[in-house]
C-alpha cells in the first residue's frame, strides 16, 4: 500500500500541489478502468480516486450519476472492482482512494470490505454518508486496517465542527468547494481561498479541494491554497463518449484524458 500522507508530503516539500483524478469503476467496463488507471499513474499526479457505483449517489451531479448507471446496468459487482484493483495496483505508484457509500460497505460487511480494500491496494476511503461524530466504529476499524478514512468538510460546516474533524482526520481532508453536487463549473466561489486557508490552519493533515473544478486555470488559482485538487466530472464526461454510437475509440479517449490530466498537473506544479 502507498501512503497518502507520504505522497502529499513529498509533493508539498517540492512546493507542488497534487492532482487527484476521479474515475468511475466499471465505466464502460473494468478492463478500461484498469487501463485508465495505468495511463493516469504514469503521469504521477499524486493520488487517484476510484468511485464505487451506487444506485442512489450522494452529492454526485448528473455526469457522475450517469456513469454509475452505465456501470450498474452491466451488473458490476463490488468484487469486480476489487479484482480489477488487485490485478492493477502492483503496476501503480500512486495511492488509490475509494469513494464509496456506507450502504455498500455495510451490505458487503464492514470488516470484509476493509480487508478487501487493503488487500487489493487501496490506501484510503471517502465515505460521504458516514457521520463523523457518530459512535459507529468505522473510523477505528479503518485505522486498525491501515486505511485512512477521509472526512468531508463543506462551506456550510460550522467552524467548530470543521475544527474537530480536522483534528481527527488522517490522510487528508476533502474540502467541498461549493454547497451542491459535483459537476463542471466555469467559476469558483469568491470565498474559497479564504475558507481553505482557515481550514488548513486548523488541520495538521493536508487539505484537498474538489467539486466543480474542471479547468487548468482553476487549478492554477488554487495551488497556493491547498495540498491537492480533485477533478472528476470533466474526466468522466470524456469517458461517457465511449457509450455514444460512432464515438471515439478507447485509445482516443485514453489519449484525450492523458493530455487533459497532464495539463492539470502542469498547472498544479506551476
Amino acid at each position: 500500500m502507498r501512503s497518502i500522507s507520504a505522497a502529499l508530503a513529498q509533493l508539498s516539500s517540492q512546493r507542488q500541489t497534487a492532482i487527484m483524478p476521479f474515475i468511475t469503476a466499471g465505466d464502460p467496463d473494468v478492463a478500461f478502468t484498469g487501463e485508465l488507471l495505468r495511463t493516469i499513474d504514469e503521469l504521477q499526479p499524486g493520488l487517484i480516486e476510484i468511485g464505487f457505483p451506487y444506485s442512489d449517489p450522494i452529492a454526485d451531479g448528473p455526469v457522475i450519476q450517469a456513469s454509475y448507471t452505465r456501470a450498474l446496468q452491466k451488473r458490476l459487482k463490488v468484487d469486480d472492482i476489487f479484482g480489477m484493483v488487485r490485478e492493477t495496483s502492483p503496476q501503480l505508484t500512486q495511492p488509490l482512494v475509494a469513494m464509496v457509500s456506507y450502504a455498500i460497505v455495510l451490505r458487503y460487511g464492514t470488516e470484509r470490505f476493509l480487508q478487501a480494500a487493503r488487500e487489493s491496494g487501496f490506501s484510503g476511503l471517502i465515505v460521504p454518508d458516514f457521520l463523523w461524530e457518530s459512535e459507529d466504529p468505522l473510523r477505528t476499524m479503518c485505522l486498525a486496517a491501515g486505511l485512512d478514512l477521509i472526512p468531508l468538510v463543506t462551506p456550510t460546516t460550522p467552524a467548530d465542527r470543521a475544527e474537530r474533524i480536522a483534528q481527527q482526520a488522517s490522510g487528508f481532508i476533502y474540502y467541498v468547494s461549493v454547497a451542491g453536487v459535483t459537476g463542471e463549473r466555469t467559476g469558483l466561489p469568491e470565498d474559497l481561498a479564504r475558507n481553505l486557508t482557515t481550514l488548513r490552519r486548523a488541520s495538521s493533515v493536508p487539505v484537498c479541494v474538489g467539486f466543480g473544478i474542471s479547468q487548468a486555470s482553476q487549478v492554477a488559482d488554487l495551488r497556493e491554497h491547498c495540498e491537492g485538487v480533485i477533478v472528476g466530472s470533466a474526466i468522466v464526461k470524456r469517458i461517457a463518449a465511449l457509450s455514444e454510437s460512432g464515438g471515439p475509440t478507447r485509445d482516443e479517449v485514453l489519449g484525450e484524458i492523458r493530455a487533459f490530466v497532464a495539463e492539470l498537473i502542469a498547472a498544479a506544479r506551476g
